[in-house]
């Protein structure tokens, strides 16, 4: 099913986007970091179908478990804010229309879910490896967002250029809360899906931690 799906990413340049030609090209976009590790897995998971590998299944069962929560984070984020005001995401005439809008921040979360949960083995990957990949990942971004900005003076979503270094801390800090949300969720779905009664209580654990820390 979605392991032979073909995953075309299409980089749009529209009017004077300079994105081509900046420091960190378009993958200042977390889009577009979203949309290559899904292509990974994809490719991963088409390459393990014609060759019954081993090592390629396992391979794209790990990038899997690591692009699926991440691009379903993507898609909450964007379609979120977008909603609140897409002048916080698009730079002049840099909106897409909605056939494309689609393809880039909703479909590949959802074929990478349906793989994920119909597809692959029982998650192997602790509950708490998650939340401290989701940390990491989150501000591993916002450090790569201020690279690019020390580089190029501006930053690829506006949004990120009205809010101070403390309002960034709390936007980063949501977003690693969301991603390890994300993954217990699909890991619970998995678990309630394909009757893995460890998975399901692994998943708890994440949520029931960040509820005795605040």
């Amino acid at each position: 099913m979605a392991e032979n799906t073909v995953l075309t990413i299409r980089i749009e340049h529209q009017g004077d986007a300079p994105f081509s030609t900046a420091y960190g090209w378009h993958f200042q976009f977390l889009t577009i970091i979203g949309l290559a590790v899904a292509l990974l897995s994809f490719v991963l998971g088409i390459f393990a179908d014609l060759t019954l590998s081993p090592a390629l299944f396992r391979a794209k069962n790990a990038v899997a478990v690591v692009a699926t929560p991440l691009r379903v984070v993507i898609s909450i984020l964007y379609w979120g804010i977008r909603f609140i005001d897409p002048q916080l995401l698009f730079q002049g005439d840099l909106e897409l229309d909605l056939l494309s809008d689609l393809g880039f921040h909703f479909a590949p979360a959802v074929f990478l879910t349906l793989d994920l949960i119909l597809f692959s083995p029982p998650w192997t990957i602790p509950a708490y490896t998650i939340m401290a990949l989701s940390i990491g990942f989150a501000f591993a971004y916002w450090y790569w967002v201020e690279l690019c900005y020390q580089h190029n003076g501006w930053y690829p979503y506006p949004i990120f250029a009205l809010l101070s270094t403390s309002q960034h801390a709390l936007l980063f800090t949501f977003s690693a809360a969301l991603l390890t949300v994300s993954s217990s969720a699909l890991k619970w779905i998995y678990a309630r899906v394909n009757g893995y009664d460890k998975a399901q209580r692994e998943a708890y654990k994440p949520l029931k931690k960040m509820q005795e820390t605040r």
